[in-house]
């Protein structure tokens, strides 16, 4: 029997508020990563974060060396309202497994450009270009350019065999970069190709709270705001969270930067309690859920010893709770042996913060196999 699961992902958070963020003419595209085959396919465009209604001229989806026009309602032209989301009607084709799916969208008229998200990876490309290129197969590169921001693209699901299946990553900027690409990349390698991963990731977010002005509100929705909306997806059966660290930097007191003040930085307690709510919402959806423990910050620029016993705290107590199908200890196998409060230079952008290439495809790489089944 059939089913509907979902080969790719992301979350919807805040772009960077800026006077350019109103635009008019242009086609955004994104090609699209099916880890499986199927017979049809449905696309989620969402406005979560915006604050006026947006209008989709035309959407097309790229499949074998053929453009399909992708309808809603029966009807070519869809409107979202601030804070909607909407699912494509059906769209049958012949998905190959392993292959890439082209989605196109085209605004005719100025639309904001607030819902999005940031992403990268080996498998992450996308493009705008100037004009409706919905059903141009070659964008002449004069009039494109690449992004890493996706728009409003939140989900393509594919029906596909019931032995198919997702696996959802979610937390923050280290999540809404590589490795969850890498691990795809594993599966690939290891002949797990019934598994799909995808990403509910927002550089920024943190568990406990978000920010209210518009200098810092690109850092994203507050854990509440997010989980419930971005879990839940076709398919999945397992999540992975990777979450809290921002709550641990961010806050450095109002006489430094008055939205931070030190009354956001939480106790370990705090991090815990909250973790068990995302536990409890997993649970819901009838998920196995794994937690990634918290990796080395020491030289990141509001690194300090209260900051490191929080981390260590909460790390603790990932990797002893019953709570959970496993931990899996991204901070340790990151982390340099001779001092594990700080990353192995070779696992280390430079930052002190995110992982290296080479980082993330450690993260990958020590995903439990049983995960990936």
């Amino acid at each position: 029997m059939d089913h509907w699961a979902s080969v790719w992902g992301n979350a919807i958070s805040i772009a960077e508020n800026r006077p350019e963020s109103y635009n008019r003419n242009l086609t955004f595209r994104y090609p699209v990563y099916s880890q499986f085959g199927g017979r049809a396919m449905r696309l989620t465009f969402d406005n979560y974060c915006g604050t006026e209604q947006v209008v989709f001229n035309k959407v097309t989806a790229f499949v074998d060396g053929k453009f399909y026009p992708v309808t809603f309602g029966g009807k070519r032209e869809a409107r979202i309202s601030a804070g909607g989301k909407i699912v494509s009607d059906e769209l049958a084709c012949e998905i190959q497994p392993q292959s890439l799916i082209t989605v196109s969208f085209w605004f005719s008229d100025f639309t904001q450009l607030r819902s999005a998200v940031y992403t990268s990876g080996p498998l992450t490309e996308g493009y705008y270009a100037v004009g409706d290129m919905t059903e141009t197969e070659f964008i002449p590169k004069e009039i494109m350019r690449s992004i890493n921001n996706i728009y409003f693209l939140s989900n393509l699901s594919v029906l596909t065999s019931e032995e198919n299946r997702t696996i959802v990553c979610y937390g923050d900027s280290i999540t809404a970069q590589d490795w969850p690409e890498y691990l795809t990349l594993r599966c690939n390698r290891e002949d797990k190709l019934h598994t799909a991963v995808i990403r509910r990731a927002a550089s920024g977010t943190r568990m406990l709270r978000e920010y209210e002005c518009i200098t810092y509100e690109s850092y994203g929705l507050m854990g509440k705001k997010r989980f419930s909306h971005e879990v839940p997806t076709a398919g999945a059966d397992t999540v992975i969270i990777q979450h809290g660290i921002n709550d641990i930097i961010h806050p450095v007191g109002t006489e430094v930067n008055p939205f931070r003040p030190m009354s956001d930085m939480p106790t370990s307690a705090e991090l815990i309690s909250f973790m068990k709510y995302y536990i409890t919402e997993s649970r819901k959806y009838g998920y196995k859920v794994y937690v990634g423990t918290l990796l080395p910050i020491e030289g990141w620029r509001t690194y300090a010893p209260f900051r490191e016993k929080v981390r260590g705290e909460f790390n603790n107590w990932i990797r002893s709770t019953d709570l959970i199908d496993g931990c899996i200890d991204f901070d340790k196998a990151l982390a340099d042996p001779q001092r594990p409060t700080r990353m192995l230079p070779e696992f280390d952008s430079g930052d002190h913060l995110h992982p290296s290439k080479a980082g993330y495809k450690k993260m990958a790489d020590i995903v439990p196999e049983e995960i990936l089944k």
